[in-house]
Parts: structure tokens; sequence; C-alpha cells
């Protein structure tokens, strides 16, 4: 069984992060583009691997993962090479997992949330991520002892919330505070990161050839 990830990619979703998260890991992968614009995500062939036809989505060792935290979550412990998960008995494996869920179940709800003004979001009890504002303070309490969210540990955690906190400060759906900024920042001065933007580029402009 071939060790390769294939992943489902399109550089306008949310499966950049799952870019950067394989350029982390350093694991033999390939590419299969989904032109979103063309539908493909709603064809046959992409929604027989995700009913959802959404990306991301990876196939690896003959399984099938989709959800962006979920994938950076299995491939850090597919690949422990990497240094990007704590291991099963470390007792920092439960804040790693605390970050991760947090990530999935409130960050990015709230930013999507505030970003399309959705009705109803006054309605806090009913909300998984309860208050916007309990969202943002804490994230910044998270990052603020630094450099990352397990301190001076990087993770796969920190890819996905540096990943979400990125969009949010893109979108205007974040609060610019200094501290996001700063996170921000160092991680973009990550290898990995840089040599996955540089892809996205040239898939970006692929993708544009071919209308």
């Amino acid at each position: 069984m071939t060790d390769e990830v294939v992943f489902y990619h399109n550089p306008m979703s949310r499966a950049r992060t799952v870019h950067w998260m394989l350029e982390e890991v350093g694991a033999p992968y390939r590419i299969e583009l989904v032109n979103l614009q063309k539908g493909e995500q709603k064809q046959p062939a992409f929604v027989s691997v995700n009913p959802m036809g959404k990306l991301p989505a990876i196939t690896h060792r003959g399984a099938v993962i989709t959800e962006t935290g979920a994938i950076c979550t299995y491939l850090a412990d597919a690949f422990p090479q990497a240094g990007l998960a704590p291991r099963l008995d470390e007792p920092a494996r439960g804040s790693y997992l605390r970050w991760m869920f947090f990530g999935a179940a409130c960050v990015d709800s709230a930013l999507i949330d505030r970003m399309l003004a959705r009705p109803g979001t006054e309605r806090t009890g009913a909300l998984g991520y309860g208050r916007y504002e309990d969202v943002v303070q804490t994230l910044e309490q998270a990052i603020t002892p630094g450099p990352y969210l397990l301190q001076q540990r990087f993770t796969a955690a920190d890819i996905y919330i540096g990943a979400q906190i990125g969009f949010g400060l893109m979108t205007k759906s974040l609060e610019p505070r200094s501290a996001f900024q700063r996170y921000v920042d160092q991680l973009m001065q990550r290898p990995a990161y840089q040599r996955f933007q540089q892809q996205s580029e040239q898939l970006v402009a692929r993708l544009k050839a071919t209308g």
C-alpha cells in the first residue's frame, strides 16, 4: 500500500490549511485539483470521495479523511517524524487536542457568523461557541504566552488556529489585535508556509488558465 497522500484541493478554499500542513509534514502527496467554478466538487468523481461535496479531503492508506481539523490531526499522527503532535502518553496531548477542537467547534463558526452577519447570533446559549467576544478573548489569551499555543512547541494546532486567525484578519471577521498579527507574522516566516504560498499562486494561475 502506497504511503502517498492524495489531496483534493482548491487554493481558494479551506484546503489551503491542509496544503500548508502537508508541507510541514514532509510526506509524499499528490494534488487532485478540484475546480469550484466549474462545480467539480459536486460531480460524481468527487462526491464519491466526500458526499458533502466540500473541500478539503484526502485519501491515505485506503482511508478517506475530510474536515480540515480532522485531516491535520490525522496527518500529524500518521507522520510522527514531523513532530507536529504530542504523543498519546504526553500531558501536552490534552492541550493540543483542546485547541484543535476549539478551532473546529468555536473559531470557524464564530468568524463565519461575524463575516456573514448571520441573524440569530444574539442567542448565545444556542450557539456552540457562545459569544463571539469570548472566542476572541480566549484566542488572544491562548497565544499570548507564546510563541506557540503549546509555548515553545510548534504543532498542527498552530497551523489550524494560525490559518483561521489569518483568515479572520483578512476578512475583517476577527478584531485586528496586535497579538493576532504577531502570531500570524511569525507563522508566515516558516519555510513550509512560504513553499505552500508559492505553490498556491501557481495553482491559482492553473485554474484561471483552464477557465
